[in-house]
């Protein structure tokens, strides 16, 4: 298995079905409560473990994943409320060596329910029209909020896969 990425690089689907956008909206709501499966059991040393030589640690993951996806639906609000707008990169590298990223997880876990319970809900409630509204990232260019939902819905996947497939390896 890859342990960079144990469920493949993201592709970008060039024809996305509303089937596609359900599926992507179900597992970015339920990404809380799977993470929180993946972890509850977790000392503080198991936490403090990278999921690969050179990785982030568990820790880091989970408060990656609270600043990624509250960036991701601020990201969702900015296209439905502004023509295209440039929106803010950030260096997640750089995000993740600060000191906030050695907090318990549980304030993350409450970020993220909290987040992902108002983008899911904003996410379920949007027309197709909506779907199409675009903004740029000075790094990748013009996306639409349909591809957004489909790039989150697999980073969220792929972090925990990155948890899961560590505890497999080390027995926990």
């Amino acid at each position: 298995m890859n342990q960079r990425y144990p469920i493949g690089q993201y592709e970008v689907k060039e024809i996305i079905t509303k089937d596609d956008i359900k599926r992507w909206i179900h597992q970015i709501e339920g990404l809380p409560s799977e993470l929180h499966l993946a972890v509850a059991t977790l000392t503080d040393d198991q936490l403090d473990t990278p999921y690969r030589e050179g990785g982030w640690t568990v820790r880091q993951v989970v408060h990656h994943l609270a600043d990624s996806h509250m960036n991701a639906y601020l990201r969702v609000k900015l296209a439905l409320t502004e023509d295209n707008p440039i929106i803010k990169p950030y260096d997640e590298v750089k995000w993740a060596e600060l000191v906030d990223y050695t907090l318990p997880v549980h304030l993350s876990f409450k970020v993220l329910e909290g987040v992902h319970g108002h983008w899911a809900f904003l996410l379920q409630n949007l027309s197709e029209n909506e779907l199409k509204r675009t903004f740029i990232h000075p790094d990748s260019g013009e996306g639409t909020i349909a591809k957004n939902i489909g790039m989150y819905a697999w980073h969220g996947r792929h972090h925990l896969e990155h948890i899961l497939s560590l505890r497999k390896r080390m027995k926990w």
